[in-house]
C-alpha cells in the first residue's frame, strides 16, 4: 500500500516529535500557559483531546497565541468531531478507535488523520480506507510491545503510534524496545535504542 499525502505529511509531524503529550484541558484560562510552557521545554507537537467543553477553544486560543506549537485534535469518535478539528485548522487529527462511518469521513476530509486499533481486524479497516498510520490504543493493555512486534509481521509497511498505559515509569523502556527504520516497526532482531516516537497519556 503506498501512503497517501495526508498519511506522510502526520508521518512527518510525528517525525519531528519526541513525545506528543495527550491534553485534557479543563479550564480555557490554563490553555496558552500550558502550551507556552510545553513549546519553552522542547515539546511543541501537541494533542488537545476533545474530552471536555473547551477543548475546541482552548486549541484555538492555542494556535492563535503559540504559534510555534503544532496543535492536533484527539479522541475523534465520528465525522462532527472531525469537521470540527479541521475547522478550526488543527494540524491532525487522532481517534481511539475507528467506526466504518468515522474512517470514510476521514478518508474525504483533508485533515491528516490516525485512527485507533488495537486488533488486526481494525488495522486491515484502517488499511482498506487508505491509512498506513495508525494509533494503537490502548498500547499497554492490549499487550505492549509483544503485541506492536506480532502485528508489525503481517503489516510490514504499518507505523504505530502507541498509547495508553506509556508514562513516567515505563516511557524509556518504551523508547529502548521500539525500533523505527524509515517509520516502520523495525523485526524483533533489528529493535535497538534509536528514535521511537511514541505520545504520552
Amino acid at each position: 500500500m503506498t501512503a497517501t499525502p495526508k498519511q506522510e505529511e502526520l508521518a512527518a509531524l510525528f517525525e519531528q516529535a519526541t513525545i506528543i503529550p495527550v491534553l485534557t484541558i479543563e479550564r480555557l484560562e490554563d490553555a496558552v500557559q500550558l502550551a507556552k510552557a510545553l513549546v519553552a521545554g522542547g515539546v511543541r507537537t501537541l494533542e488537545i483531546t476533545l474530552r471536555t467543553p473547551v477543548a475546541i477553544e482552548s486549541a484555538k486560543a492555542i494556535m492563535a497565541h503559540v504559534p510555534e506549537a503544532v496543535v492536533g485534535i484527539g479522541t475523534i469518535l465520528n465525522a462532527d468531531d472531525l469537521a470540527r478539528a479541521e475547522g478550526i485548522g488543527a494540524r491532525f487529527g487522532i481517534s481511539p478507535g475507528a467506526t466504518p462511518d468515522l474512517l470514510k469521513a476521514a478518508a474525504a476530509s483533508a485533515l491528516p488523520f490516525a485512527p485507533g486499533i488495537a486488533t488486526a481486524s481494525e488495522l486491515m479497516l484502517a488499511l482498506a480506507h487508505g491509512f498506513n498510520l495508525v494509533k494503537f490504543f490502548p498500547a499497554e493493555q492490549s499487550g505492549g510491545i509483544k503485541a506492536l512486534r506480532a502485528l508489525a509481521g503481517p503489516f510490514p509497511e504499518v507505523r504505530f503510534c502507541p498509547t495508553g498505559g506509556i508514562g513516567e515509569a515505563n516511557g524509556g523502556y518504551q523508547v529502548r524496545q521500539l525500533g523505527r527504520h524509515n517509520g516502520h516497526l523495525q523485526s524483533d532482531d533489528e529493535i535497538a535504542e534509536t528514535g521511537v516516537k511514541y505520545r504520552n497519556q
